[in-house]
């Protein structure tokens, strides 16, 4: 039964609902023992029974509003009165930057506000804080994206953790016309995301992303069909910067990583790659199963890496071809749709008391794999 129906056919002689009766009915009708309750009870507004409801009325005071309401003293009505002329000021003053073309302040909160800045965040995959000294170098050296500043940790007297390599890094930052700030070795620690920045940090532009498109035509240096390496459900954000490291290393032309549920570039990321980030082409893809079916059809051939495949140095990879290498998560391997997607999988061979390598470990053996095989 509906609540129009239930409400229809209530049993004769209960009340009306409260909120069926007028306000003056509310303030002036007088409270029953069913609605009140026993002594001690609570009434139907929740309030307990010897107390005075929101629409009842003292015996004495003020007069009620116009609007038949609870009274209202001088000073309300005239702080109301106060609100109603500011309002009325705000709306002309509205009127009056619409009419010459000014926005709103607070306009960016609109649902189209909040479209572009998640629009303007997916553009980005991180990469604006780089920590540690490699990682830094690489930056600075490979000059693809601005460097804002460096940070730099003040030398002080007998601090055994000072390098002298900090020095260096100010002065190649000095060389390529980037400021350097000296701040206090504690103000480093604060602002680091690392346990160990290695006394310098860097603040840069978020790293371009590349469209997958453009990793399909891209060529090595020798002029190879593409080596891409797609990683899927990667969390572990030390795991994901060894393995862009080794990628970079062995070869590889590009990487793919999936929008969600995988980590993208941090500042943990960019001191585990130690400059790997910097030279290594990277497109986000909103599926890495619909981005194996675009991979196969431009002519890749697509490798995963799991525990239950044929041997990699028995397996018919292809040497002529474009390859991608597809890495799956630290504790799950490829997921069922990746695998099933993939035109090959293969294992490493364990001799140990181990049953597997993390996949950092797993990437550096199979990257360099796929680089033996290529001519």
């Amino acid at each position: 039964m509906s609540p129009a129906a239930k409400r229809s056919s209530s049993k004769p002689g209960t009340k009306r609902a409260p909120a069926q009766r007028s306000s003056a009915q509310r303030a002036t009708a007088p409270r029953s023992s069913a609605t009140a309750g026993g002594a001690g009870g609570r009434a139907s507004g929740g309030r307990p029974a010897g107390g005075r409801s929101s629409g009842s009325r003292p015996a004495s005071g003020p007069a009620p509003s116009s609007r038949g309401g609870p009274p209202r003293s001088a000073a309300a009505e005239k702080a109301i009165a106060g609100k109603v002329d500011r309002q009325r000021d705000r709306s002309a003053a509205g009127r009056r930057k619409a009419d010459a073309g000014i926005p709103e302040r607070g306009s960016g909160r609109s649902a189209g506000g909040k479209a572009e800045r998640g629009a303007a965040k997916d553009r980005g995959i991180g990469g604006e804080q780089v920590e540690g000294r490699q990682a830094v170098r690489e930056l600075l050296l490979a000059g693809r994206r601005r460097v804002k500043e460096v940070w730099v940790a003040t030398r002080e007297s007998d601090d055994p953790n000072f390098d002298d390599h900090v020095d260096d890094l100010a002065e190649l930052a000095d060389s390529v016309n980037v400021p350097v700030r000296e701040v206090s070795r504690k103000k480093l620690l604060a602002e680091a995301r690392t346990e160990s920045p290695q006394g310098v940090l860097a603040k840069a532009a978020p790293l371009p992303e590349v469209e997958l498109d453009e990793l399909l035509a891209r060529r090595d240096p020798h002029g190879r069909p593409p080596f891409l390496v797609a990683v899927d459900g990667v969390t572990d954000p030390g795991n994901l910067g060894a393995l862009l490291r080794s990628a970079e290393g062995a070869g590889a032309t590009g990487v793919l990583l999936p929008r969600h549920r995988a980590v993208h570039i941090t500042p943990t990321v960019t001191k585990a790659a130690a400059g790997a980030v910097e030279y290594l082409p990277m497109a986000v893809v909103g599926g890495l199963p619909a981005a194996i079916v675009t991979l196969q059809r431009a002519g890749i051939w697509v490798v995963g890496l799991d525990m239950d495949g044929e041997p990699i140095h028995t397996a018919d990879l292809p040497a002529d071809a474009g390859i991608c290498l597809v890495l799956g998560s630290e504790g799950q391997g490829l997921s069922r749709l990746v695998r099933e997607r993939c035109d090959l999988v293969v294992s490493l061979p364990l001799r140990g008391n181990l049953a597997s390598l993390n996949v950092a470990a797993a990437a550096a053996v199979a990257c360099y794999e796929v680089t033996r095989r290529r001519p």
